[in-house]
């Protein structure tokens, strides 16, 4: 089997996409600079080139997760073809190992992989950061033993113990969001327990504790507002490492099961397409490497903006 592009070309076009990134995130830039609010306009105005690219990368997957059926060539889990067909003007990106379009299922895994990373971080991102909101504000026996089960759970590494309770409850998509969220949320309860510690002690929220103010006013109105910056950018964290997870979980067989499309079985799946120096198997991996560093680039540019400092 003839690989369809040589390793010098996969470098060549390595540097292009490089270059041709930098003139996209510039252009977004000047585009959304002319187009958006002046308040929007003034927040993108301090944005970098990195973070300019990461918000340009970050709307193209969720435009492609929305119109997955429109612009995909074929359906899903249509076979069209032959095992491993290489790449041509029918086929752009070949065949998998059952005769499906490459094309279609990478357009498709963008929904599937994409969308229950979200959901999944969601789940973990509510769950944790009310726990550990709760527990730095009510503190006493409520806050032992939070985050003594925290702690407990924390020990156990997160993915051999996905992959234990993903065999005891099944690999359904409800119960690897639930597993998945389970595991997740330890790390964000220690995150906003440990940002809610440090406004807790402050004057103003004894004051409030003095005026009367209920239990979810004081969570809601004073501490969440004041600790709001360093969990945005845990969600966006956390959403990579779940994207991830969710990637292995997959490619191990225990994530989201076939046929629905999804980039870590795409990898397991066509693995065997390397060793004819096939970079087909690669482009689901690329596809997850680039939505996990452009979300990185926007998390970065707003840890940077919440901490107040200057270029």
């Amino acid at each position: 089997m003839e690989s369809p592009i040589t390793v010098w070309q996969a470098i060549a076009a390595l540097l292009a996409f490089a270059a041709g990134a930098a003139v996209v995130a510039w252009s977004f830039r000047a585009g959304a600079l002319a187009l958006a609010p002046h308040a929007v306009a003034r927040v993108l105005r301090t944005a970098p080139l990195t973070a300019s690219f990461g918000l340009v990368v970050i709307l193209a997957y969720v435009v492609v997760a929305l119109l997955a059926p429109v612009l995909a060539p074929f359906g899903e889990r249509e076979v069209v073809g032959g095992e491993y067909l290489p790449w041509d003007e029918v086929h752009l990106l070949g065949t998998d190992n059952l005769g499906r379009d490459m094309l279609s299922r990478l357009i498709y895994g963008a929904r599937n992989t994409v969308g229950i990373a979200f959901a999944t971080t969601t789940v973990a991102f509510v769950v944790g950061s009310v726990l550990g909101l709760l527990a730095a504000t009510v503190g006493g026996w409520l806050d032992q033993v939070l985050s003594r089960a925290v702690d407990v759970l924390m020990a156990i590494p997160a993915l051999i113990f996905a992959l234990l309770l993903l065999t005891i409850l099944g690999t359904s998509i409800p119960n690897m969001i639930l597993v998945i969220a389970l595991i997740d949320s330890t790390r964000v309860f220690r995150l906003a327990r440990a940002v809610a510690m440090n406004v807790v002690v402050m004057d103003y929220i004894e004051a409030a504790r003095l005026r009367g103010e209920g239990l979810g006013r004081l969570i809601l109105r004073e501490i969440l507002p004041n600790a709001s910056a360093p969990l945005v950018a845990e969600f966006g964290l956390r959403f990579c490492f779940v994207f991830l997870a969710i990637s292995a979980l997959s490619f191990l067989g225990l994530g989201i099961q076939p046929p629905t499309a999804d980039w870590g079985s795409m990898v397991r799946d066509n693995a065997t397409l390397i060793t004819f120096g096939d970079i087909t198997p690669l482009l689901p991996a690329g596809a997850i490497a680039l939505l996990t560093v452009a979300v990185n680039f926007v998390v970065d540019w707003m840890l940077h903006r919440a901490s107040g400092l200057k270029e």
